[in-house]
């Protein structure tokens, strides 16, 4: 039964990945090879599916009439981060050609299988951005890792990596990045998120198998950073707008596109940020808001056993600010409740 329920899976991927197109498909971006003043779409093998048919991303390659900085953007290494997608869609096709300078590569779905089956992890259900550099010989996910660390992140020069909350969760608009570093602070503010989470030195680790992408590319020294935009598995117009702008103010920066930039302040820097979580399982009302700055003490939620009765309060345990938060009411110990940032 299993196997039948893989191989429909495997169908469905086909039908929503492979449908017949013109763009071709290429073991390897060879950015030589694509003439400038252009726009290039194509599809990237990084594996095979079980009738040995490509696994494969969709990329975009923009090269300038002149030789300059390479930008990369990715979105939706997480299946059900979808918003991504649509701002690097926007983003490239608003490009002006004639007086592109430089290469932006942008790859808007980078975890297919994921996206198909309406989930966040891979097919094997591990979370991609957990897993850098991933595997020649390893299982599943980890081959797939390996082949994105291998074929995409030495090509960039900058690289955004765009991401929303998951099931479960909203966000704020926020990015995450070293705000010592010159860099990185300015290609955050040039995307005017909300909130700054700042990551002191490396960029923040995965699980103990391996590092985030953003971790790893920074390791490898591209200058990169994340952005959250909002909410799993739709597509929200303010986000997608903002996210827009963000990206053509950053390409501006980097001489990409013809025009000044504009680098505004960075609105709350927090030094550091982590989810509060519940101890006993129920039912969680919560009263804060997206972007409320809370104070020591404040009531943020509620817990309430089957029978109405309140089990757990919740207070904040220092002064911050609401990055995100949980929407689903039903939670057993140790659901999440926020994620709090603390305020430089």
């Amino acid at each position: 039964m299993k196997t039948k329920l893989f191989s429909c899976f495997i169908f469905a991927c086909s039908l929503l990945f492979g449908q017949k197109t013109t763009h071709p498909i290429v073991e390897q971006l060879d950015l030589s090879q694509y003439e400038k003043g252009q726009i290039h779409n194509l599809w990237l093998k990084l594996g095979e599916d079980t009738v040995g048919e490509p696994i494969k991303i969709p990329v975009i390659v923009a090269r300038g009439t002149q030789d300059g900085e390479v930008l990369g953007l990715t979105a939706a290494i997480h299946g059900n981060e979808l918003n991504g997608i649509a701002i690097i869609q926007r983003a490239m096709s608003a490009l002006d050609m004639a007086t592109m300078k430089g290469t932006i590569i942008a790859i808007p779905g980078l975890n297919p299988l994921a996206i198909a089956n309406n989930q966040r992890e891979f097919i094997d259900l591990q979370d991609l951005n957990r897993l850098f550099p991933g595997k020649l010989n390893g299982n599943r996910s980890q081959q797939m890792a390996y082949q994105i660390a291998q074929k995409i992140i030495p090509l960039f020069d900058y690289h955004v990596d765009l991401h929303t909350a998951s099931f479960g969760r909203v966000n704020t608009l926020y990015g995450r990045g070293d705000m010592q570093n010159d860099t990185l602070s300015t290609m955050l503010r040039l995307l005017e998120p909300d909130i700054i989470v700042s990551n002191k030195g490396t960029a923040s680790f995965g699980e103990a198998s391996g590092l985030t992408m953003r971790a790893y590319a920074i390791s490898k020294g591209v200058q990169s950073i994340t952005l959250e935009y909002g909410n799993p598995q739709v597509y929200q117009e303010e986000m997608i707008e903002r996210g827009t702008k963000g990206l053509q103010n950053l390409m501006k920066w980097l001489g990409l596109q013809p025009g000044e930039a504009t680098v505004p302040p960075a609105r709350n820097v927090c030094s550091k940020s982590y989810w509060l979580f519940t101890q006993k399982g129920g039912y969680l009302e919560l009263y804060v808001e997206l972007n409320e700055k809370l104070t020591k003490g404040q009531p943020i939620g509620t817990m309430r056993n089957a029978f109405g009765e309140i089990i757990e309060e919740y207070v904040a345990p220092e002064a911050g600010i609401v990055i995100g938060k949980s929407t689903n009411p039903v939670n057993i110990s140790g659901g999440r409740i926020i994620h709090l940032g603390i305020l430089q």
